[in-house]
């Protein structure tokens, strides 16, 4: 499943090197369901000038023994930009696994969702973009996640 799920991301974030423009980057998220604080790395490959692919993974800081991981096939459309702030609607895929490992007992749970929202990204005039996201995963693991951090332009 781990080789699997590396697969996908490798697959996903390939895409940047036939793009005309394409950022990576990292920042921190928050789930509202698991209540926690995270780490993401994500990225954003233009297929037009209003349409990108993000790809994201988030690991998110539960308490042991949990262990709680995202990763999202998400499309950014840009609706405007106007001056120094970009705003753009957010759909796509979201895959979740939660696991418990113990001493007792290990075990572990994945389920699919749809991801809705809307971010933003603001244009500080640099090669560095900072940018915030919230969105909703509908699933079992039903959660709203805020996200923000920063993306550097590979082109």
């Amino acid at each position: 499943m781990k080789k699997t799920i590396l697969s996908i991301i490798l697959c996903l974030f390939s895409v940047a090197f036939v793009q005309a423009q394409s950022r990576i980057g990292g920042g921190f998220a928050y789930g509202t369901e698991i209540e926690e604080f995270g780490i993401q790395v994500n990225g954003e490959f233009f297929l037009k000038d209003d349409l990108a692919i993000a790809p994201d993974f988030n690991y998110f800081f539960a308490e042991d023994p949990l262990n709680f991981w995202t990763i999202n096939a998400d499309v950014h459309y840009y609706f405007s930009e106007s001056g120094a702030v970009s705003l753009y609607g957010v759909g796509g895929f979201n895959l979740a696994t939660i696991s418990v490992d113990s001493n007792l007992d290990d075990d572990s749970r994945t389920e699919f969702g749809v991801n809705l929202g809307i971010g933003a990204n603001f244009d500080i005039n640099s090669s560095v973009t900072p940018f915030t996201q919230l969105k909703f995963v509908l699933s079992d693991f039903d959660q709203a996640v805020l996200a923000f951090g920063i993306r550097f332009d590979l082109n």
